[in-house]
């Protein structure tokens, strides 16, 4: 049986930093993988860029049902010490809408900078190592499937069960429960919609077409861009908002936030009287866009030029474009999400360590706990900062 100060169960982003952080402070760590690579959700992040932090992190940016939970670790450790080591590593990258960083060339850097920090301080990664078995005994004895490992200190950060090609199994989970935690109901998190009404032959059709929009719930609404899908509705906005939709609620869909359409279209009418309504919306709007809304929502106006239209119906048509009204059948699921909302309540860990409050000694860091961050760099800036406090104390 091997001997371990610290064992962290997960190659991702949270347990590679949390064992770098323990392994500094002159830890004997250990981690295991389930799967044939680290880092398997970093690589593929970001389009290959790696979305790793935002300029602007805020408690705000997160959904949990503590709200408070977040701000010790995202004090200790802020995104600047992140871009601090980023620098460090001359990894060049540069910032999008939003306060977003991406890496200018690939993913594969913050991996490797990742890894050259777990290898210069010693730590051990064994791959494709199932964990059977957590038992306490005088510390953590762990069965798995490359043999037995004690430790003092066990932290979790096998994540959630988005991308389960990835390897994700939702084993961080049964642990919490083993421990005695609450595990609030997960769903997927950050995940395009999908239709069965009439809106699904539409986005069919528009496959591919992105526009900026307004996208709101009951309780929250987000501006950015929408993409038609194959399937339904995808694009910054609809991930953004999935993290607040409830099955069976309807989402209300501005397709041109920046507009005052009724105002616009009774200007128009006056300027441009001769002019087809269709072809005065083009300026505005995707052609194929506009014509499937005409079908929809004001056909007896097709080939009708905008004066002939009463400005009572022209304010309908507005609000067709600006209240557009639909009905998710549901999320891709798990398959393409993100993240996993919810998770390990965070009533019974320690916001300033992330140790358990019920097991001294184990710790829950990243996506398996109950904190699920914006679309935008904040889940990685999670990782960092919660597998940074535990490392600290692990």
């Amino acid at each position: 049986m091997d001997v371990f100060d610290v064992v962290v169960i997960g190659a991702g982003a949270s347990g590679l930093m949390c064992a770098m952080t323990a392994a500094r402070r002159g830890r004997k760590v250990l981690v295991l993988e389930s799967s044939n690579k680290i880092g398997k959700k970093i690589l593929m992040s970001g389009g290959g860029r790696c979305n790793f932090t935002n300029y602007t992190i805020e408690a705000e940016n997160y959904i949990c049902h503590n709200p408070h939970f977040v701000k010790s670790a995202l004090s200790q450790y802020t995104q600047w010490d992140f871009i601090a080591l980023v620098q460090k590593y001359g990894i060049e990258f540069h910032e999008r809408e939003h306060g977003q960083l991406f890496c200018n060339d690939s993913s594969k850097e913050i991996l490797n900078l990742l890894k050259t920090e777990c290898d210069e301080t010693g730590v051990d990664i064994r791959l494709r190592c199932d964990c059977k078995s957590v038992a306490y005994q005088d510390g953590y004895l762990l069965k798995t499937s490359q043999g037995e490992f004690h430790c003092q200190s066990l932290v979790v950060a096998s994540g959630g069960l988005s991308i389960p090609t990835l390897g994700s199994t939702g084993y961080g989970y049964e642990l919490a429960r083993q421990f005695g935690h609450q595990v609030l109901s997960v769903r997927a998190g950050l995940v395009p919609f999908t239709f069965s009404d009439w809106f699904k032959s539409l986005s069919e059709k528009l496959s591919g077409i992105a526009i900026r929009a307004t996208v709101k719930t009951a309780t929250q609404s987000f501006s950015e861009n929408i993409l038609f899908t194959h399937r339904g509705l995808s694009g910054p906005a609809v991930l953004q908002i999935s993290n607040y939709w409830q099955e069976g609620q309807d989402v209300n869909i501005n397709l041109l936030p920046d507009a005052d359409v009724t105002e616009m279209l009774l200007d128009l009418k006056q300027q441009r009287a001769k002019s087809l309504l269709k072809n005065l919306l083009a300026n505005y709007l995707p052609v194929s866009l506009i014509l499937e809304l005409e079908k929809k929502f004001w056909p007896e106006y097709a080939g009708k030029s905008i004066a002939e239209i009463p400005d009572v119906a022209l304010k309908k048509v507005a609000s067709s474009i600006t209240d557009l009204k639909l009905k998710p059948s549901g999320t891709e699921g798990y398959r393409t999400a993100e993240v996993t909302l919810n998770g390990v309540d965070t009533a019974g860990i320690s916001s300033k360590t992330m140790e358990s409050k019920l097991s001294p000694g184990v710790y829950f860091v990243g996506e398996v706990l109950d904190v699920t961050g914006h679309l935008g760099g904040y889940n990685f800036q999670w990782a960092w900062s919660s597998g940074y406090v535990a490392g600290a104390s692990a």
